[in-house]
C-alpha cells in the first residue's frame, strides 16, 4: 500500500508522528497525535523511516515549508501561490491530496509554524538520503524564484533549511545555481534563443565549464542523471507523485548535454 494509502486507511499519525504527523493531521482534519505538543515532539519522533514513511514526510514537508519560504519576504505573490498550484498540478495530485497540501501550505504561512521541529524530522526521516534531500531544496528553490526573483529573506530561509538537512553554504549554492540554469536554459529553448546562448546555459546545466573535456562532461553529465533518477528517488522515499517533475529533471538534463555533445561534433 501507498503512503497515501495508509493515510485514507487511517493508519498515517501512527506511521509518522511527531510534528509532521501533526501537521498532516491538522490539514487532512484528524487529530493525530492527541495530547503531542511541542515539549514531548522530540521524544516522539521516529529514528528514520521506511520508505512509505519517508515520501510522507517528504510530501508534508515540502508543502509547509513552501508556505514558509514564500512567506519570508512578508507577502505571498501570487507568482508564489501559482507555482504551489504548479507543483500540485506536476505531481498529479487528485482533489483530495490537493487540498490536504494547501492546508499544509497556509500552516508554513503561519507565524507560529515551527520550522526547525519541522525540518529536523524531515532529516531524521531521511536517514542520509542525501540525494533525496537534494531534490527537495531543489523544489522549494524553483518555488521561491516564481516571481522571477529569489529575495533575500527566502534565501536566507533557504539556506537556513539547508543547514538544517546537513549542506554547507557551498553544497546548498551549487544547488541553487543548478536551479538557475535549469530555469534559464527551458526558458531559452522554449523562447528560441540563439544557439551560442543556448549552450552555455546547457553547461551551466550540466555544471562544467565550456572548456571541460568530452570525459569530463560525460561524468558529470551522469552524476546528475543518477541524481535525478526517478526510481532511484522514489525508493529512497520521494513521494510516488513526484514521479513526473522529477522525469521533466532528467529530459531538460538530457536536452542540455546532446546540445553539448552536438556543438563539439560541429567543431
Amino acid at each position: 500500500m501507498s503512503w497515501w494509502g495508509k493515510v485514507l486507511g487511517g493508519a498515517f499519525g501512527y506511521m509518522l508522528g511527531g510534528p509532521l504527523g501533526a501537521l498532516f493531521g491538522a490539514a487532512l482534519g484528524h487529530q493525530f497525535d492527541k495530547g503531542l505538543n511541542a515539549s514531548n515532539w522530540q521524544g516522539f519522533i521516529p529514528a528514520g523511516g521506511n520508505q512509505e514513511q519517508v515520501q510522507a514526510a517528504f510530501f508534508t514537508a515540502l508543502f509547509s515549508v513552501m508556505g514558509h519560504v514564500a512567506k519570508a519576504d512578508g507577502r505571498v505573490s501570487e507568482d508564489e501561490i501559482a507555482m504551489a498550484r504548479s507543483v500540485m498540478q506536476q505531481m498529479a495530485l487528485d482533489e483530495e491530496q490537493k487540498r490536504v497540501a494547501i492546508e499544509l501550505f497556509n500552516q508554513g504561512k503561519s507565524s507560529t509554524f515551527d520550522l526547525e521541529a519541522v525540518v529536523g524530522q524531515f532529516r531524521q526521516e531521511c536517514h542520509r538520503r542525501t540525494t533525496l534531500i537534494q531534490m527537495y531544496l531543489e523544489v522549494l528553490i524553483h518555488a521561491a524564484y516564481a516571481d522571477g526573483e529569489m529575495h533575500t529573506d527566502e534565501h536566507n530561509v533557504l539556506l537556513h533549511v539547508s543547514r538544517m538537512l546537513g549542506l554547507n553554504e557551498y553544497q546548498y549554492q551549487q544547488i541553487e545555481a543548478r536551479v538557475q540554469a535549469q530555469r534559464s536554459f527551458h526558458q531559452g529553448a522554449s523562447q528560441a534563443k540563439p544557439t551560442k546562448e543556448l549552450l552555455k546555459e546547457a553547461y551551466d546545466v550540466i555544471g562544467v565549464k565550456e572548456n571541460a573535456t568530452d570525459a569530463e562532461i560525460k561524468k558529470a553529465y551522469r552524476r546528475l542523471m543518477n541524481q535525478h533518477h526517478p526510481d532511484k528517488l522514489v525508493s529512497r522515499g520521494m513521494p510516488e507523485e513526484m514521479v513526473k517533475m522529477a522525469t521533466e529533471k532528467t529530459q531538460e538534463i538530457r536536452k542540455a548535454y546532446e546540445l553539448i555533445k552536438d556543438s563539439r561534433k560541429v567543431k
